[in-house]
């Protein structure tokens, strides 16, 4: 019976490309450039993807990764940017003020709650991943928040998880499970800790890590069946109009443009 989930943030809880989209642009013409396109911005996220693996295979330190994916970017574009580390510090902000709620993960969180312990677990950098969580209303049902920058060591490590169990207790077998978007952090680090893995495919790619995967989900919502249904106040089973895409909320509060993702 899981009695734990671990909750990766970007790319799971919240959407990630939303917020980098906003964040890439308006950084972008902070510095007087207002050419980036939906092309542009493609190659900007692999090249911040084959940074961040790296990291995780232990090539790169975290300020390599912020840093050198810009330069990277800015000599490949051939784009002038004065000060990459102004640039990276205002993106950092702009990640934390502008973000997406992916699937309407809050409502999701605010069920389990009852049910599960929950768990923030992120690679993402302090100054982002806290004015999310605060701001999208995540924090407040989470039962713990762990950053790697706070803890010292970057997932897929086994000292990453070591210094949550530190925290919260050794699960027992089949009681805990991570939930995640990427195979070589998520699903690879919960390898490594013996937790259920969930890995969150909804583009449905192929496990090209050789990680073990315990179940594939499409929506987050699935998460919900695997933990087991819930039972409302009426006596009913809980399980209505679940899925659906995400609000872009504001540190106001508000829910900002129209649609569902703004």
């Amino acid at each position: 019976m899981i009695k734990t989930v671990l909750w990766d943030i970007d790319g799971t809880l919240l959407d990630f490309l939303k917020s980098e989209d906003y964040g890439i642009r308006a950084c972008l013409a902070e510095i007087g450039f207002y050419g980036c396109d939906d092309a542009m911005l493609a190659r900007y996220s692999r090249i911040n993807r084959l940074h961040w693996e790296a990291m995780e295979r232990g090539e790169l330190t975290k300020q390599q990764v912020l840093l050198g994916r810009f330069r990277r970017f800015f000599q490949e574009e051939g784009i002038a940017c004065p000060d990459v580390e102004a640039f990276n510090a205002s993106y950092q902000k702009k990640l934390g003020e502008h973000f997406f709620e992916n699937e309407r993960s809050l409502e999701l969180c605010r069920r389990l709650s009852a049910r599960v312990k929950q768990y923030a677990v992120t690679n993402g950098t302090v100054e982002a991943q806290r004015n999310k969580l605060r701001y999208s209303g995540l924090g407040e049902l989470m039962d713990g928040v762990f950053i790697s920058d706070e803890i010292g060591a970057e997932k897929p490590s086994e000292a990453f998880f070591d210094a949550v169990f530190a925290q919260i207790g050794r699960p027992e077998p089949g009681e805990a499970m991570i939930v995640g978007d990427s195979l070589t952090s998520d699903m690879r680090g919960g390898n490594r800790a013996g937790l259920i893995c969930c890995w969150y495919n909804p583009g449905r790619k192929a496990n090209d890590a050789g990680v073990r995967i315990d179940y594939e989900i499409q929506s987050i919502w699935q998460v919900e069946d695997i933990c087991g249904p819930g039972i409302q106040a009426g006596g009913t089973e809980d399980g209505q109009d679940r899925a659906g895409a995400g609000d872009h909320r504001t540190p106001e509060g508000g829910i900002s443009g129209g649609g569902l993702h703004a």
